[in-house]
């Protein structure tokens, strides 16, 4: 089968498609023969060894996270995945292995895809809206009538929170740039805000800020939260982790998310696509072949929702 593969940190240009043995699912493992998988911020800060410290620094190291396709066997054991179930997930493991033609995962990592969803669209959902449920249901505990600020509303992570944050009740203002103010709206804010203008951080208003794009800070974003509110981050700075730990008591409160691959979130997120709360929104789609330019499109920050990759 082929996979995207790298043998040395760097750029884009050091990714390859190369032909690897295919996997044979152990007990409690399926493997899935890949249609659609998605990229994520995460993929280019493995890539250019920026998180060699989480992830060491062997290789060859494979890519991605995010999966849709068809079980195509299972392990000892599975009796709840069959042969030819469509499914979607987030691998867990530091080192990829979306990108390929195939993949072996525990059952613990997928679920079954909503109905009427392409694999494409599948694929878009799992690592970023796991992050924006995990950061606003768990660590913002954000409620019904919550003020909530999502900043990089129209990323990859923020398309999914606003439509998380509206399901769970909240109202929910946008941070982007001007030309994406309406797609923010049209996700389910009641504000949009552009980045280049606005100074919504000088007075406590919000009871959660979700820093979806990495660039404001828990101290830059404290004077305006409320007296319990929480910020919360996606970055793994250390700034971000001692933050996260020298609040852990009190409020205001910063949290670093780090998101986790559940099957009971994947079927909830699932159950919303259906029921209409939730979409996916694809910024772009390339085949396999170009991965690399997948990953530069990552890179540029401008995406307005997911870029996914094309696989069978």
């Amino acid at each position: 089968m082929r996979r995207v593969e790298y043998d040395r940190f760097g750029d884009a240009s050091v990714l390859v498609v190369r032909e690897v043995d295919e996997a044979t699912p152990r007990a409690g493992e399926v493997r899935v023969r890949v249609r659609a998988a998605a990229l994520n911020p995460k993929d280019v800060l493995l890539r250019k060894g920026r998180m060699r410290w989480l992830a060491g620094a062997r290789f060859p190291r494979a890519v991605g996270y995010d999966f849709a396709g068809e079980v195509d066997a299972v392990g000892a054991g599975v009796s709840d995945v069959s042969v030819g179930d469509r499914v979607f997930g987030m691998l867990s493991r530091h080192g990829g292995g979306a990108l390929a033609e195939s993949l072996v995962c525990s059952t613990h990592e997928l679920a079954l895809m909503p109905e009427g969803l392409d694999f494409q669209g599948a694929a878009a959902i799992p690592l970023a809206a796991l992050t924006a449920l995990q950061s606003l249901r768990d660590l913002g505990r954000v409620k019904h009538d919550d003020r909530v600020l999502i900043n990089g509303a129209s990323g990859g992570v923020g398309v999914f929170a606003i439509q998380i944050a509206r399901t769970l009740g909240a109202r929910v203002s946008t941070l982007s740039s001007a030309a994406n103010m309406e797609l923010c709206l049209s996700l389910g804010a009641i504000e949009a805000l552009d980045y280049a203008v606005a100074s919504p951080y000088d007075e406590p208003r919000w009871d959660c800020v979700f820093d979806a794009f990495g660039n404001r800070s828990f101290g830059a974003v404290r004077p305006s939260l409320t007296a319990l509110g929480t910020y919360v981050t996606t970055v793994p700075s250390a700034r971000n982790v001692i933050d996260h730990a020298r609040t852990a008591l009190g409020f205001p409160r910063a949290r670093l998310v780090v998101v986790e691959s559940r099957r009971s979130d994947l079927e909830h997120l699932a159950q919303w696509v259906t029921a209409g709360f939730l979409k996916p929104v694809i910024d772009s789609v390339f085949d396999l072949d170009h991965a690399a330019d997948a990953q530069r499109r990552i890179e540029t920050r401008r995406a307005r929702g997911k870029v996914v990759v094309r696989v069978g």
